[in-house]
């Protein structure tokens, strides 16, 4: 009964380390990619007609009017927009940190949360394939720019819309203005 009990914790624990994974901050992710930088943090409330704009340029309903965008700025130009976006994949929410140069092109994501259990998680492989993605090259649609991921279908599709969202966010707020 005791080799059963000891058994049984033994594969238990193995099952929560399987599932923990350490994630990161927008801020730290930001210093991480940008050494040396500035990161400047601006809360914007968007008005009626650019949250419309927003989901007609991403195709994806956003949730809210008020966002926040991450400034990376390097000799006072900006050289990087973050956009986290919050988002539910089946059950439960994945928080995704965008990062989209002065271009309007996606640079990097990465996962910052994932509530779902993480066999359904994307990988960094299948993340870099939004690198040089944006709004005006194509729509970032699943299937037809990006891949699939097999056997985690639901997490493509929300990381995909969040993608379009993010790039639309940009491009209503920031697009010719530097």
């Amino acid at each position: 009964m005791r080799s059963l009990a000891l058994l049984f914790l033994t594969a238990l624990s193995l099952i929560t380390f399987s599932q923990e994974r350490e994630f990161n901050t927008p801020e730290k992710a930001l210093r991480t990619l940008f050494p040396n930088a500035v990161i400047e943090v601006k809360n914007v409330v968007l008005t009626k007609e650019q949250k419309e704009k927003i989901e007609r340029l991403g195709k994806v309903p956003l949730e809210s009017r008020l966002i926040s965008i991450y400034l990376v700025k390097r000799g006072g130009r900006v050289i990087a927009y973050g956009y986290v976006d919050v988002h539910r994949v089946r059950t439960h929410t994945e928080s995704v940190l965008f990062v989209i140069n002065p271009k309007g092109e996606m640079e990097l994501v990465e996962v910052l949360s994932f509530n779902e259990p993480l066999e359904y998680m994307a990988d960094e492989n299948w993340l870099a394939l939004f690198k040089g993605k944006s709004l005006g090259k194509d729509m970032v649609r699943l299937r037809r720019d990006i891949p699939n991921m097999t056997g985690a279908t639901i997490t493509a599709r929300a990381l995909t819309k969040a993608a379009r969202r993010a790039l639309a966010v940009w491009k209503v707020l920031f697009e010719g203005k530097n």
